[in-house]
């Protein structure tokens, strides 16, 4: 399937395409466009949307995207909901001192935008940051 959402990703657009792509769909393809086009894009190519102003996979009750994703598709892994938390936080600035991992994945996310300005080199690099924190997330909640 083809996913698409807005150019110039962060925390929340790195983390969905992480978790569609481990959880969801592992064949997913992602388009980033600029926020206008959205509509376009999903139009002519039947793309998914996501992370984006008024999309059913965005922010919505309080949640941010990764949370809405995982409420669409009903996932129940707690090491993912533990994620979720910390997703939450980095990405709903707000929020940001409500978990104490998410300053630091805030500035992860921002030293990977300045050193890979290009969305998809971009994603691709920080996979392996949320795997890891994935696995981290798998360790705490069976302690």
């Amino acid at each position: 399937m083809k996913w698409v959402t807005r150019s110039h990703v962060h925390v929340d657009r790195v983390a969905c395409p992480w978790l569609i792509r481990r959880f969801i769909d592992s064949a997913s393809e992602f388009l980033f466009v600029p926020k206008s086009e959205i509509g376009k894009v999903v139009e002519e190519t039947g793309a998914i949307p996501f992370d984006a102003p008024g999309v059913e996979l965005g922010h919505h009750n309080g949640r941010c995207s990764f949370e809405s994703i995982i409420l669409k598709y009903e996932l129940k892994d707690q090491a993912l909901l533990r994620l979720a938390k910390i997703v939450h936080a980095a990405d709903v600035a707000a929020d940001i001192d409500t978990d104490p991992i998410a300053r630091g994945l805030e500035a992860i996310a921002v030293g990977y935008s300045l050193r890979y300005p290009d969305d998809e080199e971009n994603l691709a690099r920080q996979f392996e940051v949320y795997d890891a924190l994935f696995a981290w997330c798998r360790l705490e909640v069976t302690k």
